[in-house]
């Protein structure tokens, strides 16, 4: 091969590469800071809102989220509930009541963005908010396969933040103070809250944490009013608390993919409690329609709606009693919980079905106790591709074909260098 053929294929090599790596390797939205190991509002991550439009297509099938619930075992018949009755606050970007799926099924709890326009909860220009009250209250459409796990329960949605990031930590408090007001059943974050470096809030709150105390006490204001709060555990795919998941009376939810695995972006720690689905996570648009989305901000809502079901089943039982049958009964394969997905991933029909007649469980201070010496039997994991699966195999794919094509030009090459030598004699 002539040294200027070489280098042809070989360049044709190197950009092949990088299209492989670059297919190989999914990007997740990065999410603003205030600076180097400064504390920083963490509002959402839109990963899939530049392919998204207002109103969208609805789609037919029903997405593999709530295939492997099996809705047919989830229906009032079997279960006793699609909790009716139970109203859940949503703080986040506003919901829409555009949303055939959604109309009549949303409240106004207001908007905390006083400098922006529309001053309601009901107006979602962002999105955001209104896929999470889907994937919990979605009524059904003859025209979709996707509905939300408690389809008869209420939402209470607040306008708190944008995808500038706007809220704070005071509007923040101020919603979930109000929602306590409201005397709601469940509410959802589907935002967080982190400090920087390993700080203890506790010893340093106002230099290491601004408004961590005022957060902490709005918790705890829920909590005695057997509120049942759930938050997303954040979208940074590393290590590290994020608040107020990280309270302890907090249903902490990570984000699982199709093999009941931790998505490769969702946060971790001993923090979270549960995972649940939350890749390629179909969900209800402003002014119509459905659309994909990845995030923990989908695994809590999915979480949010199991705890309404209960609510709504067993009216009686405390917060802490419900956060305990939610992580009682999650799928995993190993006795105790571990940092990745918690006590594994939400399983609605067990959580609602368990043993028959259920009876309320013993709420215990140490939960971990209690859970470690329940009974476990390991759960099958499913099969389907991840998207990081596929991104790996179109990657080698890619690579793969690049071999093959520097390998056909070199030999190319000889056959022609070869041809035209004969051609001489």
């Amino acid at each position: 091969m002539s040294s200027g053929t070489f280098r042809r294929a070989a360049a044709s090599f190197v950009v092949l590469g990088v299209v492989g790596a670059t297919a190989a390797a999914p990007a997740y939205a990065a999410e603003p800071s205030s600076g180097v190991g400064a504390p920083r509002w963490s509002p959402i991550s839109i990963a899939a809102a530049s392919e998204c439009t207002f109103p969208s297509q609805d789609v037919k099938s029903t997405p593999w989220a709530l295939q492997r619930v099996v809705l047919t075992e989830l229906g009032a018949d079997k279960t006793g509930s699609t909790g009716k009755g139970v109203t859940v606050a949503v703080i986040d970007t506003g919901v829409s009541i555009e949303n055939p799926q959604l109309a009549g099924a949303v409240d106004n709890g207001g908007s905390y963005l006083n400098d922006q326009f529309p001053k309601d909860g009901i107006n979602d220009p962002v999105g955001h908010g209104t896929k999470v009250a889907g994937i919990i209250a979605a009524r059904k459409s003859p025209n979709t396969g996707f509905v939300g796990l408690a389809p008869d329960a209420r939402i209470l949605s607040y306008r708190q933040n944008d995808a500038q990031g706007s809220g704070n930590v005071e509007t923040l408090v101020a919603a979930i103070e109000d929602a306590v007001r409201r005397n709601v059943g469940v509410i959802n974050i589907s935002q967080d809250v982190r400090g920087g470096g390993d700080i203890d809030p506790d010893n340093d709150p106002d230099h290491a944490f601004g408004g961590y105390q005022k957060l902490k006490a709005a918790i705890a204001k829920a909590e005695a009013a057997e509120i049942v709060v759930v938050a997303s555990s954040g979208n940074d795919g590393r290590e590290g608390n994020t608040y107020p998941a990280a309270f302890p009376t907090v249903l902490a939810v990570g984000a699982s993919d199709r093999n009941n695995e931790r998505a490769q972006f969702s946060q971790y720690g001993d923090f979270v409690d549960v995972a649940a689905p939350g890749v390629d996570m179909l969900s209800t648009v402003p002014k119509g329609g459905q659309c994909v989305d990845n995030g923990t901000s989908f695994s809590a809502p999915y979480v949010a709606g199991v705890a309404a079901l209960l609510k709504a089943k067993y009216p009686g039982w405390k917060a802490a009693q419900i956060r305990a049958r939610i992580e009682q009964t999650a799928q995993r394969n190993e006795r105790g919980r571990n940092r990745f997905i918690g006590w594994g991933v939400v399983d609605p029909v067990k959580a609602l079905t368990v043993g028959g007649e259920v009876q309320a469980p013993t709420a215990s201070a140490n939960p971990t106790v209690k859970l470690d010496a329940a009974p476990i039997q390991a759960q099958p994991l499913g099969l389907a591709e991840t998207q990081e699966d596929r991104n790996r195999r179109t990657g080698t794919l890619v690579l793969g074909g690049g071999v093959l094509a520097v390998a056909a030009l070199a030999g190319g090459s000889v056959v022609l260098r070869d041809y035209r030598r004969r051609g001489r004699h």
